[in-house]
């Protein structure tokens, strides 16, 4: 006598979809920062207060359309490079510490949600940096873009924001969060005067211009302020920036596969 086992076939054995799953990963990190007000507001001021020190006072700068639109391109990539840095570097780490973090890894969603979810709070912060300095530049500065230069500033900030996404993924996934946090600031702010983020490149000497051009925050900034002004980009900065982006989707790929084969064997 032989007995038959029926596999069930209600809805609920189910994963939920893939998009639902990130919306969920998405509100939940997207809580978990606000609810560390300071974490956000020093994302929002630092840009801005930059912005008013050293670019409003100045009325050779303040008062020229192109210096000051490229200003607030510049002070908007480097509000990127932060949150991008800070959230996915400094808080991949700190979650990879809590408890939690284990059991969430291994359900049976995958990697993939989380890190959509992580994508998309890491973009929603970063334009909350952006904000500020596009009101300080309309208000207080002669900074003026078409509504297509705007469009395609807006694009181009979150394209060239992507490597700085994948360079904190994989400091996240490779250190812990005593160790992320002066590497994240020794790597950012290096990058940023480097990258003609806080000065004009035109003002570097040659050599300095030509360590410059190889960094990807300067390709970054030459791609963004080209998309807001018109002005010509280096023909290096598409290159340049593909390469960097290549090298740190293979940082944060080998990163995380590290983590998982130290605590998931």
């Amino acid at each position: 006598m032989s007995t038959q086992v029926t596999r069930p076939t209600s809805d609920t054995t189910r994963l939920r979809p893939f998009w639902a799953l990130s919306w969920l990963h998405l509100r939940y990190q997207f809580l978990e920062t606000v609810r560390v007000p300071i974490a956000v507001l020093g994302n929002l001021l630092f840009p801005a207060m930059s912005m008013f020190f050293f670019v409003v006072p100045q009325e050779s700068v303040a008062g020229n359309p192109v210096f000051a639109t490229t200003a607030v391109a510049s002070l908007g990539l480097f509000a990127v490079c932060s949150a991008s840095l800070f959230t996915y570097g400094l808080g991949v780490a700190e979650d990879r510490q809590l408890p939690f973090d284990p059991f969430v890894r291994s359900l049976p969603a995958g990697p993939g949600p989380r890190m959509v979810g992580r994508v998309l709070n890491g973009a929603i912060f970063s334009l909350f940096g952006v904000l500020p300095l596009i009101l300080i530049g309309w208000l207080f500065t002669a900074a003026t873009v078409t509504p297509g230069q705007l469009v395609a500033g807006v694009l181009t900030i979150v394209g060239v924001g992507v490597p700085f996404v994948l360079l904190g993924m994989g400091i996240g996934h490779s250190m812990s969060a005593k160790a992320a946090l002066p590497v994240v600031q020794v790597i950012l702010f290096p990058l940023a005067f480097a990258g003609g983020l806080f000065l004009p490149p035109q003002l570097f000497p040659s050599w300095l211009d030509g360590i410059s051009l190889a960094t990807p925050t300067r390709a970054g900034r030459d791609l963004l302020v080209s998309a807001v002004t018109g002005l010509d980009a280096p023909g290096s900065s598409l290159p340049v920036l593909a390469g960097w982006t290549v090298v740190f989707a293979a940082l944060a790929v080998w990163g995380y596969r590290r983590d998982e084969g130290r605590r998931f064997r």
